[in-house]
């Protein structure tokens, strides 16, 4: 069920690509990539919420730094030993340095367009154009709060994301990404996410970071999901919404996963 070459894509049973959200777990001994490859990592993240040891997340984005001595020479680890470097989450400092860095594709699996909203946690253009220029893919995912600051978000807002990325990167180099399950976000009791009652973790998270100064958390956030999008008929939503949009429908498929699958079917090993 997990596809580890890709050999394994053209085979509909495997469904699961592992990825670490951050270098946490390799720390100083960069061996570890090696050992995690072994047991199916493909892809790896530089960092989650936080900065690390190997380079700064967004929410460090003001300090300029980007990846240290060991990010470098991680970066050159993950090149060796088949694992895809992610820059999701980094800062932009972190994500150009990767690109500058990698001797292989650069992914940034799932953000939004700063242009739109201007948040540390979405993607500058500076970084969507880097990250197509070394021949990887610019996922938009669909938290909500780094879609819109509208207080009722609606698929043409996920849309203007894509097509602002389209316009940047190009077509090949953007396709769909979540942050939750394909299901939908669920909330109390596992009904479905409501954004009227079921923020207040959210909302609890966004004040740490408020108060620590970090740019970009200042209002709390008003909802989490697109609630046409939110179920697991989303993909399927999305198409119509594309099409809508005025994408053609071999655009359309590509953003839909065609640009995805290219990618993998390259990279993955």
């Amino acid at each position: 069920m997990v596809a580890r070459t890709a050999a394994d894509l053209a085979d509909r049973r495997a469904k699961a690509i592992f990825q670490f959200q951050g270098c946490d777990s390799i720390g100083d001994d960069l061996s570890r990539m090696r050992h995690f490859h072994d047991l199916s990592l493909r892809v790896l993240q530089l960092t989650h919420n936080e900065s690390n040891s190997h380079a700064t997340a967004y929410v460090d984005e003001g300090t300029g730094v980007g990846l240290s001595a060991l990010g470098r020479e991680g970066v050159s680890e993950m090149n060796r030993v088949g694992l895809i470097p992610d820059v999701s989450h980094g800062s932009e400092p972190t994500a150009l340095d990767t690109v500058a860095v990698s001797s292989k594709p650069v992914i940034l699996s799932h953000s939004a367009c700063r242009a739109l909203l201007n948040h540390p946690r979405a993607a500058t253009d500076r970084m969507i154009r880097a990250v197509a220029d070394s021949g990887g893919v610019f996922g938009v995912f669909m938290m909500s709060f780094w879609l819109t600051d509208d207080p009722v978000p609606t698929p043409e807002h996920y849309v203007a994301h894509i097509r602002h990325a389209v316009n940047v990167a190009g077509l090949d180099a953007v396709g769909i990404a979540n942050d939750y399950a394909m299901a939908g976000l669920s909330g109390s009791a596992g009904r479905p996410f409501d954004n009227a009652t079921d923020m207040q973790g959210y909302q609890t998270w966004w004040q740490g970071y408020r108060r620590r100064g970090v740019p970009g958390f200042g209002q709390d956030p008003l909802h989490a999901v697109i609630p046409e999008l939110n179920n697991i008929d989303r993909m399927q939503l999305i198409h119509q919404a594309l099409l809508k949009d005025g994408f053609s429908a071999t655009a359309a498929e590509k953003i839909m996963g065609g640009n995805w699958m290219a990618f993998l079917s390259s990279n993955l090993g």
